[in-house]
């Protein structure tokens, strides 16, 4: 049997007790993601992403190579009793079959920015331990500002097989080299702690930095960027970060046309999503531009 991937959109309703636990605990989360796959964890490429624009309709964003069943995710934490549609799969093949060299979407990105270093500005005390036993192997460390967050990403988008525009408004996010602004702006910054196992074992914390990155990027290299959408961006992909999502640049964002993936004309955005120029169809239009891609 082929494998195919999914992308899912789940709706949590936050006032339940079981939503909250969840929506406080990304390790919590990823076991409730897991719990809608059929097949061996181990086995399962997963990726996920909580979307919190509205705080009072929080959507969870799934993307698996299986397809999932999410009832049990509706029954402890969505709106089991309510006629609305509680989740939704699509298939996602038919999106990256419209990827190609030049193509603009509108780009959102949780992520966890980090560098590997061999002499920490403020080791922990376990980081001290291994520098004091002459442990020579790099930290991982998380940057901790916006621009260091930014410059993080503009770096590796060659990697991930597209890169990002001069923004053609002037409310762009600058980096720290004096090259023109980007279209591209942090939208979320999150410092999160969490247990990330027993308490009895020797590294009971979770510590990281989540970002959330949103803009607009031109595709250089579809393979690549196919890759990238599959398997996820950075670390810390189980407790939320590294699923980029994409969707279809309407006109009145950019003022001009951008042709929709599909070729049919690109929809004006929902009131909800704002109206300052640099703001782009996120959230539903992420699902959406899957759903409207099919065949």
């Amino acid at each position: 049997m082929s494998v195919m991937p999914y992308l899912s959109r789940i709706r949590i309703n936050p006032l339940r007790a079981a939503s909250r636990n969840l929506l406080a605990s990304p390790r919590a989360m990823h076991a409730a993601v897991q719990g809608g796959l059929p097949g061996p964890p181990e086995q399962e490429r997963t990726l996920w992403r909580l979307d919190s624009d509205n705080r009072h309709r929080p959507q969870l964003f799934v993307l698996t190579t299986d397809k999932p069943d999410w009832n049990h995710l509706v029954e402890q934490a969505g709106w089991p009793g309510a006629d609305d549609e509680h989740y939704a799969v699509r298939d996602y093949t038919p999106l990256l079959k419209q990827l190609a060299p030049g193509r603009t979407f509108a780009f959102r990105l949780t992520a966890n920015p980090v560098q590997n270093t061999n002499r920490p500005d403020k080791p922990t005390p376990r980081q001290q331990e291994r520098i004091t036993a002459g442990d020579r192997r790099s930290f991982r460390i998380g940057h901790r500002t916006a621009a260091a967050q930014l410059n993080w990403f503009l770096a590796r988008t060659s990697l991930w097989g597209f890169d990002v525009p001069v923004a053609a408004h002037l409310d762009a996010t600058h980096g720290t080299d004096n090259e023109p602004p980007r279209d591209i702006r942090i939208t979320t910054r999150q410092r999160r702690s969490f247990a990330k196992g027993s308490i009895t074992t020797k590294e009971t914390a979770v510590v990281m930095n989540a970002v959330t990155f949103e803009g607009r990027l031109r595709i250089t290299d579809p393979t690549v960027l196919a890759e990238r959408l599959l398997a996820g961006i950075g670390p810390s992909k189980a407790y939320g970060c590294g699923l980029l999502t994409l969707a279809p640049l309407p006109e009145a964002r950019t003022g001009g046309p951008h042709p929709h993936p599909a070729g049919e004309p690109a929809e004006i955005v929902d009131p909800a999503c704002g109206d300052a120029p640099h703001q782009y169809p996120l959230g539903e239009r992420h699902f959406g531009s899957a759903l409207r891609l099919q065949g």
